[in-house]
């Protein structure tokens, strides 16, 4: 016995922490070294120990249900994850839960017998067939399978992972549906339903041992995890992680003082590039982003005509035609935003890219970048001599970059990220459901912020308007796509929570908020 089984388990809130993240692949390495120097079943008995701990704390303050009226349900897998699951239900049992287990395969591993005897041994009720109906137990436990499913869920395990999910959407009062690991048939990895299936758990709660996995932040994984709860085991992960959670200790360190001995120009010049005719609208809307985000001058540089000769509810914005602006004097460039896909956008584009300034590209930009060969080397160059642009694509503009379509880049988020990065040498916002921000050296980040309320047209728009405004205060393009993603996120999600939000949130309330939480954050008053 060992240190870490004399103590509760620990149990981490993936809140605000830049937690690592594991594929497969790390996964078994550090499994594999960890029980090489632990006694037998070990880290069963601990990921076990670790999901009662929490679900006993579920129970505890659900004031909804008294704990003798509450009723657990699980379902065991074949493999290591029905062991978990046992070990689970023991700790239930011994505590004086109502606890009943299904098992319609018997678990098959070595360690999943050891559970399987501990768990018969105890009394634990064990049946092969699921209820009719789940109505009366408070909590349901998924504990079918786990990381590395090769094969879409069939039979009875996809029947009951479409009741589980059925029961989560339900939302009961009190209560919940609990996956251990990861939800059954969702790869750990990528975040996609294994082998294009049909059937995958969507829990309210997921437990992860050892480490957070990317597929849980990421594409369909964010709905069908829930609220995620780290549970390490007693293996120190961190070194291994390829991948990272976002959290601001990766970003806020590169902020810039706000001394009193400041101006304007210490917080850099900003021109957002973009505004073909009748589409001026995308990048003012970046620009008043930029503002509330702390640039000290914010420009517009519109390529087409009949703009107006400023903006009124924000005449700090300095609006000029593209041509009437050095563009070479700013500290940092935002181009894309409205800019079109005709001659004279191409143009701008191609002296653009010669400049020596940090610079962000979005929308009709990386739309030009994918049909214009010359252009995309011209991105990869900047980031070879040293100067990587920052990219912003939504998946069907990183399909298009990569030559693939969007259903492709879905499938491998991760994947389509660090090949942008790769071939363009530039940092890459990968946006979507879990944001995947990239570096060409290889760092690679999921965003855990934002919600559904960012599904409406013109937040794109205020993103690189953020990150560009990071980008004039002289923050590194990783770190300020970095924080920028974060902040954006962060606004939909405490928004959404003073219920302005998921449904009719605009883009323009985004910037006021990420005023707000930068300086509560970042910049709290140091006056009396």
């Amino acid at each position: 016995m060992t240190d870490a089984d004399l103590t509760p388990p620990t149990l981490i809130r993936p809140q605000n922490r830049a937690l690592p993240l594991l594929t497969l692949t790390d996964l078994r390495i550090a499994e594999t070294q960890a029980a090489a120097s632990l006694p037998a079943h070990t880290l069963m008995d601990r990921a076990g120990k670790a999901a009662a701990s929490f679900l006993r704390e579920q129970i505890t303050r659900d004031t909804s249900t008294e704990k003798s009226r509450q009723r657990v349900w699980l379902i065991a897998g074949p493999g290591n994850n029905g062991g978990d699951a046992l070990i689970l239900a023991t700790q239930l049992h011994k505590a004086g839960i109502a606890t009943e287990l299904c098992m319609p395969v018997e678990v098959k591993p070595d360690d999943a017998r050891w559970a399987l005897d501990t768990a018969r041994a105890n009394g634990v009720s064990i049946t092969q067939a699921p209820p009719a109906s789940f109505d009366g137990y408070t909590w349901l436990v998924d504990g079918m399978f786990g990381i590395g499913l090769a094969r879409p869920l069939e039979g009875v395990f996809a029947d009951i992972a479409r009741r589980l999910s059925q029961r989560t959407r339900a939302r009961p009062h009190g209560g919940g549906v609990l996956a251990l690991d990861v939800p059954s048939g969702l790869d750990s990895d990528t975040g996609t339903i294994v082998g294009d299936g049909d059937a995958a758990v969507r829990a309210t709660h997921t437990v992860t041992f050892i480490a957070g996995k990317p597929g849980l932040f990421t594409a369909q994984g964010r709905d069908l995890a829930g609220a995620v709860t780290v549970a390490p085991i007693g293996i120190d992960s961190t070194a291994r992680a390829s991948v990272r959670l976002n959290a601001p200790e990766l970003f806020a360190t590169f902020l810039p003082p706000r001394d009193f001995a400041t101006n304007k120009g210490t917080f850099g010049s900003l021109a957002v590039v973009g505004g073909d005719t009748g589409m001026c609208g995308a990048p003012i809307l970046a620009s008043r982003a930029a503002l509330f985000c702390g640039a000290g001058k914010v420009h517009v540089a519109l390529l087409g005509a009949g703009a107006p000769p400023y903006d009124p509810p924000h005449p700090e914005l300095m609006l000029h035609a593209v041509d009437d602006l050095p563009l070479d004097k700013m500290d940092a460039l935002a181009v894309g935003c409205g800019m079109g896909h005709g001659e004279r956008a191409t143009r701008v584009l191609r002296d653009v890219l010669q400049l020596d300034v940090p610079k962000l590209l979005d929308a009709d930009a990386l739309n030009l970048i994918s049909n214009d060969a010359a252009l995309a080397a011209a991105v990869t160059a900047r980031g070879v001599e040293g100067d990587p642009c920052v990219l912003t694509p939504h998946p069907l503009e990183a399909a298009r970059l990569l030559g693939t379509d969007a259903a492709g880049v879905q499938r491998d988020r991760l994947g389509a990220a660090r090949a942008l990065a790769a071939r363009f040498a530039s940092v890459v916002v990968l946006k979507g459901t879990g944001t995947v921000i990239a570096a060409p050296d290889g760092r690679l980040t999921i965003n855990p912020t934002g919600n559904a309320a960012l599904a409406t047209g013109g937040t794109g728009d205020v993103l690189g308007g953020i990150i560009g405004a990071l980008l004039a205060q002289r923050l590194p393009g990783y770190e300020a796509a970095l924080a920028g993603v974060y902040l954006h996120g962060l606004a939909a999600d405490t928004l959404t929570a003073q219920g302005h939000g998921p449904a009719g949130l605009t883009a323009g309330e985004l910037a006021p908020m990420v005023r707000s939480l930068m300086n509560r954050m970042f910049y709290p008053s140091t006056q009396s």
